[in-house]
């Protein structure tokens, strides 16, 4: 780990903190808790939407596939990056707190505690980020289908890869190349829905 990466990473990790976003990056770390409500948009979009909105939808599917089970696990295994938390004691962990049905941790406050590393792991996930891959997938989705939809799902985006950070997940470095995948996962997403599209036009 070079010195510039491991500055900022303390710098996020424990130095640029507030109390809310003590509770708020943990909040939209914590992408299980939001399923509910996310699958009930999904739901109502799908529903109520028009046929452009649906095939947005369907290559948000793709573009999470892809990016999420294909690139993001891939490089996971094959790279093996440790996690900050796993790598050195002294790490700020931020995390819901631990009850069911996750969606209810939203409301309570944060739990907050320092990692202590006895023995730092070989082998990890931290590089790349999936949160940041998927989100910055979808936000590549909704830019193509309007700017009104596509800059505040862009700013989510941001701030959940941010958050990865803060919480202790990953390192800063991780960021930037999982950016680039989300961009290349949405591109591809978009790129199938609309093979896809122009076949069942075709039939």
């Amino acid at each position: 780990m070079n010195a510039t990466d491991l500055e900022i990473f303390w710098s996020i990790n424990r130095q640029w903190t507030h109390p809310f976003l003590d509770w708020l990056m943990p909040a939209l770390s914590a992408i299980e808790a939001w399923l509910p409500i996310l699958l009930l948009l999904l739901v109502i979009l799908a529903w109520r939407g028009n046929a452009k909105l649906r095939w947005a939808l369907l290559a948000i599917g793709l573009a999470i596939t892809l990016g999420d089970a294909v690139l993001g696990r891939t490089l996971k295994k094959s790279l093996g990056r440790v996690r900050p938390r796993d790598s050195m004691s002294g790490v700020v962990m931020r995390d819901l707190a631990n009850i069911k049905p996750r969606t209810l941790a939203l409301l309570q406050p944060p739990v907050i505690k320092l990692s202590n590393v006895k023995k730092p792991m070989t082998e990890g996930n931290s590089m790349p980020s999936n949160h940041t891959i998927n989100l910055f997938a979808v936000a590549y989705v909704f830019l193509g289908l309007s700017r009104r939809w596509g800059i505040p799902v862009l700013l989510l985006a941001a701030s959940v890869a941010y958050s990865r950070v803060y919480v202790g997940a990953h390192w800063p470095s991780d960021i930037p190349p999982s950016i680039g995948l989300g961009l290349v996962a949405g591109w591809l997403g978009v790129s199938l829905q609309r093979l896809i599209q122009r076949r069942c036009s075709a039939d």
